[in-house]
């Protein structure tokens, strides 16, 4: 957001300590943090009837998260059979879990209906063929195309890859009401870390607009809007925040001013990931090198393996040296780096920052979602441990650093050749 001070304040002075027992790098998420932005998200949509967040698995798929997630009656947005299989291990099922897919199997569709089912949300109207039976409740993804704009991630909906066209919405709802499917949700996603609460509220009136045509149309009642996730985190330090009050006063006079023409309303569903954990989670790595050529390079044990958005996406995340103020006397102006192969293994480019000497810990800031999350191999370098901050102050591992071992497991396997017939 960067970081609370609350979460600061709570981590920085215990940090020698926590870095000397379990060493770095690591990811270490605050669940306090956690839990106030959630009761906060429930808060500001407590008058719209139904309201519930979906978690969105992806940001970060970690069982100790998702506990506390089902803790705050949220459900969860997955988008993979191996999410389905971490939200069930905690115990969810049925409709607390929305399979929000794309370019999917047949073998996913089965792995979604088996073991308590879930509500499927349907990425392209090709895809009702696949269904192994017909669901008793669907959704579509409706991509609006020219009739919005997205933004610099999701990118223009015209181009992105996602949901049923407008064209296409109106088929697709009737082909599965013919099917004999009886209940209906719609949802949309258009935009990624948006911290315009404008825009969400002019999403939630396009989908409601939406309901009201296609029920006229089709003679079918929707049970639930789902507005996606995408909302925005300040990750620089002069970002304005998303106004999720103003968000949550205004979606519901859009609600209010539904219900009052059509004597009901559905319910609210939207899938936060980076907004839940972004803020509440921090990468901390130590100093090692210090490399003095054409620019000032001051080397950690982490790299892009552990957070890929800096080099990924050229975004920025905060970052504090622990112990060290910014003042003009003692500034420098870095790159902070890895030690992958690639020369966008940058955590910070042309940045001022305390003097750093090797041993000193860096705390890069924001990376509770799309952090270790996004990790991967390249070079055979090994994804980081997860480390959560309990409400009572202990600190718990939550996921173990990847080991050789693991790396190597996936050459253990049992041999398969053929010849192929000649043509």
């Amino acid at each position: 957001m960067p970081m609370t001070e609350n979460f600061k304040n709570r981590l920085f002075p215990v940090l020698p300590e926590i870095c000397d027992h379990f060493r770095t790098p690591f990811h270490i998420y605050d669940e306090t943090g956690i839990r106030e932005t959630g009761e906060k998200l429930k808060k500001v949509f407590t008058a719209i009837d139904g309201f519930k967040e979906f978690f969105a698995v992806k940001a970060l798929p970690n069982p100790s998260i998702l506990s506390i997630m089902r803790d705050m009656a949220f459900g969860f947005d997955c988008s993979s059979v191996p999410e389905l299989v971490l939200t069930r291990r905690i115990g969810a099922r049925g409709e607390e879990i929305m399979f929000t897919s794309n370019n999917t199997t047949i073998e996913d569709f089965e792995a979604a209906l088996d073991d308590g089912g879930c509500i499927l949300n349907l990425d392209d109207i090709s895809l009702i063929e696949k269904l192994p039976v017909v669901p008793g409740l669907i959704s579509f993804r409706y991509n609006p195309g020219p009739r919005r704009s997205g933004n610099t991630i999701i990118g223009n909906p015209v181009e992105a890859k996602y949901g049923v066209s407008h064209d296409q919405i109106r088929h697709a709802y009737k082909k599965m009401r013919d099917l004999g499917t009886e209940r209906f949700g719609l949802h949309t996603m258009l935009v990624s870390n948006e911290r315009c609460h404008e825009y969400m509220v002019e999403t939630a009136k396009m989908l409601l607009d939406m309901v009201e045509w296609l029920s006229g149309e089709l003679g079918i009642q929707f049970e639930f809007i789902n507005i996606g996730g995408g909302l925005g985190i300040p990750y620089r330090p002069e970002d304005r925040p998303l106004d999720i009050e103003a968000m949550g006063r205004e979606i519901t006079k859009v609600f209010e001013a539904f219900k009052a023409r059509n004597g009901d309303a559905p319910r609210l569903y939207m899938e936060s990931g980076r907004y839940m954990t972004g803020p509440h989670g921090v990468l901390v790595t130590k100093a090692i090198n210090h490399k003095d050529i054409y620019r000032k390079y001051i080397g950690v044990d982490a790299c892009m393996s552990a957070l890929m958005r800096p080099g990924m996406y050229n975004t920025y995340h905060h970052i504090d040296v622990l112990g060290k103020d910014l003042t003009e006397t003692t500034a420098e102006t870095v790159d902070v780096v890895g030690s992958l192969c690639e020369n966008i293994d940058k955590f910070a480019v042309q940045r001022r920052l305390p003097k750093i000497e090797a041993g000193d810990t860096l705390v890069i800031q924001d990376t509770g979602a799309h952090g270790h999350a996004m990790g991967f191999n390249y070079n055979a370098k090994l994804r980081p441990q997860e480390l959560l901050l309990r409400k009572d102050g202990t600190v718990e591992r939550i996921r173990r650093a990847e080991t050789m071992a693991d790396y190597f497991s996936t050459l253990n396997f049992e041999k398969s050749a053929m010849a192929p017939k000649s043509p």
